[in-house]
């Protein structure tokens, strides 16, 4: 089966054989890897666009630099996205330049999780969590 990615690199939308995903798969239009294994920092527009289209559940940050927890969270969510990419696309959100998605899903407290599947909000969290943590809430949260 193919699923869709998203390019962090330049947003063009790429399909993958799911049995290739471990294989490194590049973008078709400017080459750049489709996971690094680094959460990918997106904008309002980007978000929408991961979210709507990326065949493999997206996990969000939604952080900011005046944020204590969020920058103390910063390195564990770097190091989920090396335990849980290829088959997740981890997304960092500046909560101060995103006041549509602060809205649009009443985010009062960072950092906060928003775990996204098929285009919709599955699961979220606030607080700063260890890797470990966050790794085992998204496995918990896939299969519900």
């Amino acid at each position: 089966m193919d699923l869709t990615l998203v390019c962090p690199a330049c947003g063009t939308l790429n399909r993958v054989p799911e049995a290739r995903l471990g294989g490194g798969p590049r973008c078709g239009a400017c080459k750049s890897a489709l996971f690094t294994g680094t959460p990918a920092s997106v904008d309002e527009a980007q978000f929408a666009r991961h979210v709507a289209h990326d065949g493999v559940p997206v996990l969000v940050d939604v952080w900011a630099a005046w944020c204590g927890p969020c920058r103390a969270m910063a390195p564990q969510f770097a190091a989920t996205a090396r335990m849980l990419e290829p088959r997740a696309r981890l997304l960092k959100l500046d909560a101060d330049n995103a006041p549509g998605v602060m809205a649009r899903y009443g985010i009062s407290s960072i950092p906060t999780l928003l775990l996204f599947a098929g285009g919709q909000l599955r699961a979220r969290q606030a607080g700063a969590v260890s890797a470990a943590q966050i790794a085992q809430w998204v496995a918990q949260h896939q299969t519900s």
